[in-house]
Protein backbone atom coordinates (compact mmCIF):
# COMPACT_ATOMS: atom_id res chain seq x y z
CA UNK A 1 0.00 0.00 0.00
CA UNK A 2 1.46 3.10 -0.59
CA UNK A 3 2.25 5.83 1.44
CA UNK A 4 -0.66 8.48 0.62
CA UNK A 5 -3.15 5.19 0.63
CA UNK A 6 -2.02 4.33 4.21
CA UNK A 7 -2.50 8.00 5.42
CA UNK A 8 -5.46 7.88 4.20
CA UNK A 9 -6.73 4.42 5.82
CA UNK A 10 -5.50 5.72 8.91
CA UNK A 11 -7.22 9.17 9.14
CA UNK A 12 -10.83 7.25 7.74
CA UNK A 13 -10.24 4.91 11.05
CA UNK A 14 -9.61 7.68 13.16
CA UNK A 15 -5.97 7.77 13.67
CA UNK A 16 -3.53 10.05 12.91
CA UNK A 17 -0.91 9.20 10.53
CA UNK A 18 2.40 7.96 11.74
CA UNK A 19 3.75 11.08 9.92
CA UNK A 20 1.94 13.21 12.35
CA UNK A 21 3.19 11.56 15.00
CA UNK A 22 6.72 12.22 15.29
CA UNK A 23 7.81 14.84 17.72
CA UNK A 24 9.32 18.20 16.62
CA UNK A 25 11.43 20.13 18.07
CA UNK A 26 12.21 23.65 17.68
CA UNK A 27 14.99 25.50 19.76
CA UNK A 28 15.02 28.77 19.80
CA UNK A 29 18.40 30.46 20.99
CA UNK A 30 17.74 33.91 23.25
CA UNK A 31 20.75 36.12 22.61
CA UNK A 32 23.10 36.16 25.52
CA UNK A 33 22.83 40.03 25.64
CA UNK A 34 21.75 42.81 23.67
CA UNK A 35 22.34 46.35 22.42
CA UNK A 36 20.10 48.47 21.52
CA UNK A 37 20.69 50.85 18.53
CA UNK A 38 20.52 53.92 21.27
CA UNK A 39 22.72 52.38 23.39
CA UNK A 40 25.11 51.33 20.50
CA UNK A 41 24.72 55.68 19.79
CA UNK A 42 25.98 57.10 22.98
CA UNK A 43 28.87 54.37 23.47
CA UNK A 44 30.09 55.57 19.52
CA UNK A 45 29.51 59.11 21.08
CA UNK A 46 31.37 58.35 24.32
CA UNK A 47 34.43 56.63 22.80
CA UNK A 48 34.82 58.56 19.89
CA UNK A 49 35.27 62.08 22.30
CA UNK A 50 37.76 60.01 24.43
CA UNK A 51 39.55 58.32 21.27
CA UNK A 52 38.93 54.66 22.34
CA UNK A 53 37.42 51.76 20.96
CA UNK A 54 33.16 51.49 21.13
CA UNK A 55 33.33 48.75 23.16
CA UNK A 56 31.17 48.90 26.30
CA UNK A 57 31.93 46.28 29.26
CA UNK A 58 29.05 45.77 31.43
CA UNK A 59 29.93 43.78 34.41
CA UNK A 60 28.09 42.98 37.67
CA UNK A 61 29.70 43.23 41.19
CA UNK A 62 28.52 42.89 44.57
CA UNK A 63 26.73 45.70 46.01
CA UNK A 64 23.96 48.50 45.84
CA UNK A 65 20.87 48.11 47.60
CA UNK A 66 19.46 44.95 45.88
CA UNK A 67 22.15 42.82 46.32
CA UNK A 68 24.37 43.11 42.82
CA UNK A 69 25.22 46.37 41.02
CA UNK A 70 25.81 46.82 37.08
CA UNK A 71 28.89 48.40 36.20
CA UNK A 72 30.01 50.41 32.74
CA UNK A 73 32.63 51.85 31.63
CA UNK A 74 34.97 51.69 27.93
CA UNK A 75 36.90 48.28 27.33
CA UNK A 76 40.02 48.62 25.20
CA UNK A 77 39.43 45.26 23.84
CA UNK A 78 37.61 41.64 24.34
CA UNK A 79 38.93 39.47 26.67
CA UNK A 80 39.02 35.56 26.27
CA UNK A 81 35.88 34.88 27.99
CA UNK A 82 34.04 37.62 27.57
CA UNK A 83 30.07 37.23 25.09
CA UNK A 84 29.82 39.77 22.98
CA UNK A 85 26.99 41.98 21.50
CA UNK A 86 26.83 44.07 18.52
CA UNK A 87 25.15 46.67 17.13
CA UNK A 88 25.70 49.64 14.75
CA UNK A 89 29.32 48.94 14.92
CA UNK A 90 29.35 49.04 19.02
CA UNK A 91 30.33 46.39 20.59
CA UNK A 92 28.82 45.14 24.49
CA UNK A 93 30.99 42.45 26.24
CA UNK A 94 30.07 40.58 29.34
CA UNK A 95 32.85 38.39 31.14
CA UNK A 96 31.50 35.16 31.97
CA UNK A 97 30.76 35.17 35.49
CA UNK A 98 28.63 38.39 34.94
CA UNK A 99 26.77 36.59 32.15
CA UNK A 100 25.62 34.46 34.35
CA UNK A 101 23.55 37.64 36.06
CA UNK A 102 22.47 39.29 32.74
CA UNK A 103 22.06 36.37 30.62
CA UNK A 104 18.63 37.48 27.99
CA UNK A 105 19.21 41.46 29.17
CA UNK A 106 19.26 44.01 27.06
CA UNK A 107 20.94 47.39 27.30
CA UNK A 108 19.08 50.50 26.52
CA UNK A 109 19.98 54.15 26.91
CA UNK A 110 17.84 56.23 28.25
CA UNK A 111 17.65 60.15 28.08
CA UNK A 112 14.61 62.11 29.10
CA UNK A 113 13.49 64.67 31.93
CA UNK A 114 14.40 62.24 34.44
CA UNK A 115 18.51 62.09 32.90
CA UNK A 116 20.38 60.55 30.70
CA UNK A 117 21.89 56.55 31.57
CA UNK A 118 22.19 53.46 30.51
CA UNK A 119 19.17 51.14 31.62
CA UNK A 120 19.56 47.21 31.50
CA UNK A 121 16.30 45.07 31.03
CA UNK A 122 17.02 42.16 33.22
CA UNK A 123 15.13 38.91 33.09
CA UNK A 124 16.77 37.20 35.74
CA UNK A 125 16.56 40.03 38.31
CA UNK A 126 13.58 39.36 40.90
CA UNK A 127 13.94 42.37 42.11
CA UNK A 128 15.97 46.29 41.78
CA UNK A 129 15.95 49.51 43.69
CA UNK A 130 14.36 52.78 42.24
CA UNK A 131 17.52 54.14 40.90
CA UNK A 132 17.70 50.44 38.12
CA UNK A 133 21.37 50.53 39.17
CA UNK A 134 21.04 47.79 41.55
CA UNK A 135 19.05 44.41 41.43
CA UNK A 136 18.55 41.00 43.40
CA UNK A 137 17.86 37.17 41.73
Amino acid sequence: MSAVRAASAERIAGRAPAHYLTPMTTTIEQPAIALTPAAAARVAAIASKQAKPAILRLSVEGGGCSGFQYRFGLAEGVEADDSVAEADGVRLVVDSVSLDLVRGAQVDFIDNLGGAHFAVTNPNAASGCGCGTSFSI
